[in-house]
C-alpha cells in the first residue's frame, strides 16, 4: 500500500493492497547521509530513469524535493512495500523506509555530523544489498555518506566500499575481494588500497594485492564493453622507483605481479611513472587518444586526484568485485551546501547512467 507523506492520495496508481512485482531491472537509490546533499541530488535527478526506487526516509526526501524548482519537483510517495514503486508515475518518487531508521532522524541538523544520519545511511545500504542479493533490484546507486557519522553510529567500516563488501558476502562465507574504481568520460582508475593511512597503504601494496586488483579489473571491464582492457599499472615510488634508487617495491612486488597477470592472459603493463601515466591514459578524442583503457593505482589519492581534477560533476565511483552492480557519485556529503538548494546532481546522473551500463553488461553475460 502507498500513501503520500504530506496529504492524502487521490487516484494514485498502486493504492491497492497487493504489492507489485520484484524490480529486477530497477535502480535502488540509497539516500546517503540525511544531513548532506545526497537527498537533494536524488531529488534533482528524479525523472530521468522510470525504473528507480529510493531507499530512505520519506520525510527527509520530502524536505529535499522542496529545494527542487516547481516545474521539476516530484511528488514523494511513502511505500509500505518497496515493490509498489512499480505502480507509480514518472513524477512520483517512491520512497521505502527500511528497518533501522531512527525515529528522530529529522532532528539531525543539516550540514553537521550526526550519528543518527550515520545509522540511517547504514540501514539503507543494508536493505539495498539484501534486495540486490535476491535479484529483486538490478543495481544500487548510493548517495554519499559521511564516514565520521558512520563511525559515530558504531559501524566498524571506514566507508561504503568496505560496508558493501561485508554485507555482500553470502551467509557463512568470507567477503569477496573488491576494488574501488573512479571513472569519468576521460579516465578510469582502480585502486589497490583504499581507505587506510598512507603508511598502511604502502605496507598493503603486496604481490597478491596487485595481482588480485589486475584480475578484478580485467574481469569487470567486460561489463562496460572492454573484454580485453589495456591496463596500465602505476608505480608506488617517484619515477616508478628509478631502477631501485627510490624504492624497491616496483622490482620486488609490482613488476612480478604484472608478469603473473600477463601469464594469465591479462593485458597489463608497467610499472609506469605515476606522474605521467594518468596523462597517457586520458582519453579525450580527437585532442588526445589514450594509450590505455584503465590505470591501476597503488593508493587512494594517487588514483583519485587525477580523476577528480578532471571534474567532480562527471566522476563515478564503482565497486568492482561485488556480486551486484553498485555505483556512486564522485563527491562527498558537501555539508556546506546542505539545505541551500545549490547541490549539483551531475555526478549522481553519471552514476545512474553507469549503473545502467554495467547492469546491461551483467545481464548480457
Amino acid at each position: 500500500m502507498v500513501h503520500q507523506t504530506s496529504s492524502p492520495l487521490v487516484g494514485v496508481v498502486g493504492a491497492a493492497e497487493s504489492a507489485g512485482p520484484p524490480l529486477g531491472d530497477w535502480l535502488a537509490l540509497t539516500m546517503g547521509d540525511a544531513c548532506g546533499i545526497g537527498p537533494e541530488v536524488i531529488a534533482k535527478w528524479w525523472g530521468r530513469d522510470a525504473r528507480a526506487l529510493v531507499i530512505g526516509c520519506p520525510r527527509v526526501m520530502q524536505r529535499a524535493v522542496s529545494w527542487v524548482s516547481d516545474e521539476r519537483r516530484p511528488q514523494v510517495v511513502a511505500l509500505q512495500d518497496w515493490r509498489d514503486a512499480s505502480k507509480l508515475g514518472v513524477r512520483q518518487m517512491g520512497v521505502w523506509a527500511p528497518p533501522g531508521l531512527p525515529l528522530d532522524l529529522m532532528d539531525a541538523p543539516l550540514g553537521q555530523v550526526d550519528k543518527r544520519a550515520g545509522q540511517a545511511a547504514a540501514a539503507c545500504i543494508r536493505a539495498a544489498v539484501r534486495l540486490a542479493q535476491r535479484g529483486e533490484v538490478g543495481a544500487i546507486v548510493t548517495a554519499p555518506l559521511h564516514k565520521e557519522a558512520l563511525a559515530l553510529a558504531g559501524e566498524p567500516y571506514p566507508g561504503h566500499t568496505e560496508l558493501l563488501q561485508a554485507e555482500g558476502a553470502p551467509p557463512g562465507q568470507p567477503p569477496a575481494p573488491v576494488r574501488m574504481m573512479l571513472a569519468n568520460r576521460q579516465l578510469r582508475t582502480v585502486l589497490v588500497t583504499i581507505h587506510v593511512s598512507l603508511r598502511q597503504a604502502i605496507e598493503q601494496v603486496t604481490f597478491d594485492g596487485v595481482l588480485e586488483t589486475l584480475r578484478i579489473t580485467h574481469r569487470s571491464a567486460a561489463l562496460w564493453g572492454q573484454p580485453r582492457p589495456r591496463i596500465a599499472v602505476a608505480g608506488l615510488n617517484p619515477h616508478a622507483g628509478e631502477g631501485g634508487l627510490f624504492g624497491s617495491e616496483e622490482i620486488d612486488i609490482i613488476a612480478p605481479a604484472i608478469h603473473a597477470a600477463r601469464a594469465e592472459g591479462i593485458d597489463a603493463s608497467g610499472p609506469w611513472a605515476p606522474d605521467t601515466i594518468f596523462m597517457r591514459a586520458r582519453h579525450d578524442p580527437p585532442r588526445h587518444v589514450g594509450e590505455f583503457d584503465v590505470v591501476v593505482a597503488m593508493y587512494h589519492d594517487q588514483g583519485l586526484i587525477p580523476v577528480k581534477y578532471l571534474g567532480l560533476d562527471e566522476g563515478v565511483n564503482v565497486t568492482l568485485g561485488l556480486p551486484f552492480v553498485r555505483t556512486s557519485p564522485d563527491h562527498g556529503t558537501a555539508f556546506d551546501l546542505a539545505g541551500t538548494g545549490r547541490a549539483d546532481e551531475g555526478s549522481f546522473a553519471q552514476a545512474a547512467d553507469m549503473a545502467r551500463l554495467l547492469l546491461a553488461g551483467r545481464q548480457g553475460q
